[in-house]
Order: structure tokens, then C-alpha cells, then sequence
């Protein structure tokens, strides 16, 4: 695993009014690993990946990208660092095609600016396929892909145009237990690129001990706890509630990728 973060956060504070939604955050993402950000509603999980992707400014602290600071003043800032959040919505178009939603604003024009479809088709294909979903016909509708799919189609998406740090806002939230798996299985198989950082905001403890090499635990805006998931095998933090029976189950179906 990679000692050098590609991203940290220090002292994050951010201010709405009177109300103070984060209190001096501190975090550090590193490629190859999966982060897993936790904590209930309204801990602070989704003013901190704001931050992160852009839309937020914070009121105080730092950003910092491969130890340059950084200031994110739109999504677009945010997206130029290398910074790619997929969140619960997906920003997908149920009715257009896999492709026009793999390329939506950046399709890819040839002479007199007609659409190069049969380049973006192959693109759109191999890209998901190389995180696990073989789409034998990238023109069907978004809308007749299962959930798991759907998400792994934004991932691949985000990863295409240059994300190196990957926030997954409940990723698995609205999903069967098959399409979570589904999505384990992809995020697990972008972290062994070993170049990308995953941030993974979830409720779920069972999937954040499953995927999880890092831990933020989030409380009223303030982290309450970190650290690697060796280091927090024996504590009392947030105690992750799972059954150890499925758990091993579950971890030996995610190893045989």
C-alpha cells in the first residue's frame, strides 16, 4: 500500500451561518486503498465530500493534492485535480444509451462534428469491462441495467476522464444484497489498480469491514475516530455489527476476484 496520500484535508471547517457542520476534519486518502468514511445523518459525511467535489468551499483548514494545496472554487477545480464523486443519483439519463451516458458533455466528434459511435461504443465497453461488467450491447437504455450496473458504469466513467481519487456517496444503499456484491466487486477491483484512492461514505459497517483498508469515523462534524483497519481491529469504536459466519462468507466471494 502506498504511504504517500494522494489527497489530505487538515483542520476542515465549514460554517453555514451559525451552524458549524464540520469542526477540523483531517484526512488522507492513498491510492490503492478503499476509505471508508462513516458516521449517522447528519455527522458531516456530505458537507465534507461537497468540499471535496467542489461545490462547497470550507470556511477554514486545507486541501491538499499530491502536497500542493489546492483550492476547489467550482466541481470543475475539483475535477481537474483528479477528484471523481459519484453520488446516490448517479447523474445518469434512463432513456439514452450506455454510451451517451459514458460520454455525456465530452462525445467524441469527427469531421463536419459528427459523433464517432462506433469508437465511443468500444470505449464505453472495455472501460466497464475492465471493472466487471461485460455490456454486450453499450446503445441499450441505461434504464434496463440492473442498479450494479448502473454504478459501475458511473465509476468507470469517473475513472476514464481522470478521477485518481474516487468518492462513492452509498454506493450500495439502494441496492439488493446481489447488486451490493456487485459493487463491492467492482470497487475491489478498481482499488487492485493500485493508482486510484477510494473514498467510500457508507452506513453499512458490515460492507466497510469488508472493503475497508482505512476508517473515518464522523460524529456531529468532528472525526471521532481513525485509522487502518489493523489498527482498529480490536477497538471499540463504532463496533462494527456483523456476524462473523457471514462476513467469512462474504470476504471468501470478494477474494476469488
Amino acid at each position: 500500500m502506498s504511504k504517500k496520500p494522494y489527497m489530505r484535508v487538515e483542520g476542515l471547517v465549514k460554517k453555514f451561518g451559525p451552524f458549524t457542520a464540520l469542526n477540523g476534519v483531517d484526512l488522507a486518502v492513498h491510492p490503492g486503498e478503499v476509505h471508508a468514511l462513516l458516521g449517522d445523518n447528519g455527522a458531516g459525511k456530505s458537507t465534507l465530500i461537497k468540499i471535496l467535489a467542489g461545490v462547497h468551499e470550507p470556511t477554514s483548514g486545507r486541501i491538499f493534492v499530491e502536497d500542493q494545496p489546492v483550492q476547489f472554487r467550482s466541481p470543475r477545480d475539483a475535477t481537474a485535480a483528479g477528484i471523481g464523486t459519484v453520488y446516490q443519483d448517479l447523474a445518469l439519463n434512463q432513456l439514452m444509451s450506455v454510451t451517451r451516458n459514458f460520454f455525456m458533455g465530452r462525445e467524441l466528434k469527427g469531421a463536419f462534428g459528427r459523433l464517432m459511435m462506433d469508437e465511443m461504443d468500444r470505449i464505453a465497453h472495455d472501460e466497464m469491462l475492465k471493472i466487471g461488467i461485460d455490456i454486450s450491447d453499450p446503445g441499450q437504455a441505461v434504464g434496463t441495467m440492473s442498479g450494479g450496473q448502473r454504478q459501475t458504469l458511473a465509476i468507470a466513467r469517473a475513472i476514464h476522464f481522470g478521477a485518481k481519487v474516487l468518492i462513492l456517496d452509498e454506493p450500495t444503499s439502494a441496492l439488493g444484497q446481489k447488486q451490493q456484491m456487485e459493487v463491492l466487486k467492482t470497487m475491489m477491483r478498481v482499488r487492485a489498480r493500485g493508482d486510484i484512492a477510494i473514498i467510500f461514505i457508507t452506513h453499512n459497517e458490515i460492507h466497510s469491514k469488508l472493503v475497508g483498508d482505512r476508517f473515518t469515523f464522523l460524529a456531529l462534524g468532528q472525526v471521532i475516530g481513525a485509522g487502518t483497519k489493523a489498527e482498529l481491529e480490536g477497538e471499540d469504536i463504532r463496533r462494527l455489527m456483523a456476524g462473523g459466519a457471514e462476513i467469512a462468507d462474504l470476504e471468501k466471494e470478494l477474494e476469488e476476484i
